[in-house]
């Protein structure tokens, strides 16, 4: 089959592609977790939240191809979804993660907060989070 041009891709086929792509990046979070190897855990993990917030925010929008962008409690906002106070403050510090594995002057100071413990339980909000996103997508 052959692919199409991004720009001719239809809006529900780049919706598919941030969920895919997003599904992908969990299993990436799930293996590093296995392997102790938690802070590209949430590395991962904040990356399928981001792609997630990025398909709803196609959804949501005439364009198909959302921002550059990193902060997922402002691509939700620009989405009109709000979760809550509780979930977009942890969102708020989530997005922390998403430098940590791009930054060397991150890494040093948030590696010590990534213990299995801690891990385990951003993991656990991040599943709920991601289940909640995805039904919305219905």
């Amino acid at each position: 089959m052959q692919q199409r041009p991004h720009g001719m891709m239809t809006k529900e086929q780049h919706i598919k592609y941030w969920i895919d792509t997003a599904q992908y990046d969990w299993t990436g979070a799930e293996s590093a977790f296995r392997t102790k190897n938690y802070l590209h855990c949430l590395f991962w993990a904040h990356l399928v939240l981001e792609k997630l917030a990025k398909a709803h925010w196609v959804r949501t929008h005439q364009d198909n191809i959302p921002p550059k962008v990193h902060n997922i409690v402002w691509l939700l906002e620009q989405s009109d979804i709000d979760l809550g106070e509780e979930i977009m403050n942890f969102l708020e510090e989530f997005n922390d993660f998403q430098l940590s594995g791009r930054y060397p002057d991150y890494v040093n100071n948030i590696y010590k907060e990534c213990t299995k413990k801690f891990t385990r339980e951003q993991l656990e909000k991040v599943k709920d989070i991601r289940t909640c996103l995805l039904n919305m997508m219905q």
